[in-house]
């Protein structure tokens, strides 16, 4: 439950991030991958003080190597699992994981939860989201009672396809997963901010905390973030780092900047100088 929020507080804690009908404090997701280990991802997704993770459901399913005991790890009453469809390179994959991962999630004791992270991704060496493929698994998924989260180019026409079939958001990437290159297409991405009528969640891609603050100050509703995390050298305190990021780029972006202007305006009044 959102609680309300004193005149003091940073704007992610009055402003609430709503998905599906669910209300969230925190507007920075995180991910289970890559970490050194358990316990540095347990400190991490305490430090990042998120709410929502994603779980790959292949590798959990399969107890691949880092994601052994990842259910027992985490607080699933605190954290809301986003089960996600990594590795899937068809819509029909796709479609078939994301129901085992509602399974899942039923597991963590999540009776409800009907959230699922969408990933076609056939090409291995670019990791680029397959934009027909993800649209035909949306639109089944959705039918299904998916709350739908789908990962995606920045595809401003895309984007509201996946709106329009009844998505929960947009998830368009700053640059490929895992390449810490940032926001790459700042054009797009304010375009899908500009009409999207769902919550824009910027994916894939931010290195460094700058970067997260950027995106949050053209004004998307939320980040997921993962491997800066994840492979920085002190991954807890990364996570802090990214936290706070979000929260002043949100904040920023109520705030409003000021114009951007071409030539200097003195911020000093002119009345009164010496010599006038």
């Amino acid at each position: 439950m959102v609680t309300t929020a004193s005149n003091n507080e940073p704007h992610t804690h009055r402003d609430p991030l709503v998905i599906g009908g669910r209300s969230f404090r925190s507007r920075l997701m995180t991910g289970t991958g890559k970490y050194p280990s358990l316990a540095a991802m347990q400190a991490s997704l305490k430090a990042s003080d998120c709410e929502i993770v994603t779980v790959a459901v292949r590798r959990v399913q399969s107890q691949a190597a880092g994601h052994a005991g990842l259910l027992e790890a985490i607080d699933w009453q605190r954290i809301w699992m986003l089960p996600n469809t990594a590795g899937c390179a068809t819509a029909e994959e796709a479609i078939r994981v994301a129901r085992l991962g509602r399974e899942l999630a039923k597991l963590a004791g999540q009776e409800d939860n009907c959230f699922v992270k969408l990933e076609v991704i056939p090409d291995s060496r670019h990791l680029l989201p397959d934009p027909f493929g993800t649209l035909a698994a949306a639109e089944q998924l959705v039918k299904e009672g998916f709350t739908v989260l789908p990962y995606i180019n920045a595809d401003p026409l895309l984007a509201k396809r996946l709106e329009e079939a009844g998505c929960a958001t947009v998830m368009p990437l700053g640059s490929p997963i895992g390449s810490g290159q940032g926001i790459r297409n700042a054009a797009n991405i304010a375009l899908i901010i500009e009409n999207a009528k769902v919550p824009v969640v910027v994916d894939a891609g931010i290195g460094v905390p700058s970067e997260a603050a950027q995106a949050m100050e053209m004004g998307a509703d939320a980040l997921l973030i993962n491997s800066a995390i994840a492979l920085a050298g002190d991954p807890p305190a990364m996570a802090r780092a990214m936290a706070m990021a979000c929260e002043a780029g949100r904040s920023a972006f109520h705030a409003g900047r000021l114009p951007i202007r071409t030539n200097a305006n003195p911020s000093s009044p002119e009345v009164g100088r010496v010599g006038s």
